[in-house]
């Protein structure tokens, strides 16, 4: 199954209802995680969407929401401050305290980032903190409207325009700031953290990760994002963040380290003869599975449609791969040995089953039989300087791929149970 995506809201730190959305793994949920948007964002940002959604592929259960008068969440945004919006994420963690199990993971970005510094000693669950291109002072933010600092200050607020939309901010929104000291809260949190940053950010400068580093606790690390913008829109950047993150996270919280040892204790490892492939459930979703052939790791599992978590190739895949693999490998050794200008092979393999009257291109001994049969198409690229007969030749070839034939015979297979698995 795939991870699920459910809606709920939650009461607000002025009260307010605030719009939620909890990524859910496809399977019990190894850990609980609480993620923090980035300044006047909103949880369904791309960076907020994407690491949710990741990690609950990992097995983690993550709750992103919006902040009081952003996004889905009522509330007015003038009214609240750096002092609410970590009275929100506390309520937030209560919300999950309650109804589910309370977060033992945070994850900020930019602003949020901050948020999350200063409310995690007030989380006594969470054991860990990461945190995305995050400023190492709340009033880093003002930069984004220092050009109408001085009327906010004359005439107590001020509409200013950020990311295209325009805000309110109040006199008392930066004074709120000003007092607030996100490095103090970093030394005496007393947690795990991990600190994100991109040196190409221009919003908050890689010098703010530096700042955050020196002020906090061994144990702590720093992953670089290079060629991340601030606002993570990059899909391969968000995927990147989620896999480090929950394999950072694993050493720190107890649920995740169990879960992995499990995952280890049952992952497929080599197998003691040579020649054999060992493939093991994972436990992750319905039908991942872990496949061992020799010092190769791999993943296979079913697409979504079919109740998988399409983390890997189906075993049809596998099969259309080594189909695939055979015959480029065949005609590389044919080419070579016969001296042909073969410069490169690509080999497309496509699979359905279809109803043998139906294959009008499978031969007369296919057209006869009854039922539904395995259908292989195979597309052949062939690139060099070669002759009209040569390509022919090649073509031909491919059938002897020796898997082309070992799916074209008939085959055995024998069936035992393994000594001391049973009978």
């Amino acid at each position: 199954m795939a991870p699920r995506s459910q809606k709920l809201t939650f009461r607000g730190s002025t009260g307010a209802t605030l719009a939620a959305r909890l990524e859910r793994p496809a399977g019990p949920a190894r850990a609980f995680a609480l993620f923090a948007h980035c300044f006047t964002c909103s949880k369904d940002s791309l960076a907020a969407t994407r690491i949710s959604t990741a990690l609950a592929a990992h097995g983690i259960a993550t709750l992103r929401f919006d902040f009081t008068g952003l996004g889905a969440s009522q509330g007015d945004f003038a009214n609240t401050d750096f002092s609410s919006n970590v009275q929100d994420l506390l309520a937030a963690a209560e919300h999950l305290r309650a109804h589910e199990r309370a977060p033992e993971l945070l994850i900020g970005h930019s602003l949020g980032g901050a948020a999350v510094l200063a409310a995690a000693p007030d989380i006594p669950e969470a054991r860990a903190v990461a945190t995305i291109g995050a400023p190492a002072d709340a009033d880093h933010v003002v930069r984004s409207f220092h050009a109408r600092r001085a009327q906010i200050e004359r005439e107590g607020q001020a509409q200013v325009e950020l990311a295209g939309r325009r805000f309110t901010i109040t006199r008392q929104f930066l004074a709120d700031l000003e007092g607030q000291s996100v490095r103090a809260r970093v030394r005496e949190m007393r947690k795990a953290l991990l600190i994100f940053h991109s040196p190409r950010d221009e919003v908050v400068g890689i010098d703010n990760a530096s700042a955050l580093f020196q002020a906090a606790r061994h144990p702590k690390s720093f992953i670089s994002l290079d060629g991340a913008d601030h606002l993570l829109r990059s899909r391969a950047d968000g995927d990147y963040v989620a896999a480090v993150l929950a394999a950072w996270a694993a050493r720190y919280v107890p649920a995740l380290a169990e879960r992995a040892g499990e995952a280890a204790g049952r992952s497929a490892t080599a197998p003691a003869e040579p020649g054999w492939v060992r493939v093991v459930e994972t436990g992750e979703g319905r039908f991942q599975q872990s496949v061992a052939v020799g010092a190769h790791r791999l993943l296979a599992d079913e697409p979504v449609d079919l109740g998988g978590g399409d983390t890997g190739p189906s075993p049809y895949d596998y099969l259309s791969i080594a189909l695939g693999a055979c015959t480029s490998m065949t005609l590389r050794m044919y080419a070579d040995h016969k001296g042909l200008a073969l410069e490169g092979v690509a080999v497309e393999v496509g699979h359905e089953k279809v109803h043998a009257q139906d294959c009008r291109d499978c031969g007369e001994e296919v057209r006869g039989r009854e039922g539904r049969i395995d259908r292989f198409e195979r597309r052949i690229a062939l690139e060099g300087a070669l002759s009209d007969k040569e390509r022919q030749r090649l073509l031909e070839i491919a059938d002897r791929c020796p898997v082309h034939r070992t799916l074209t015979r008939s085959a055995v297979i024998v069936t035992y149970p393994k000594k001391g698995q049973g009978q």
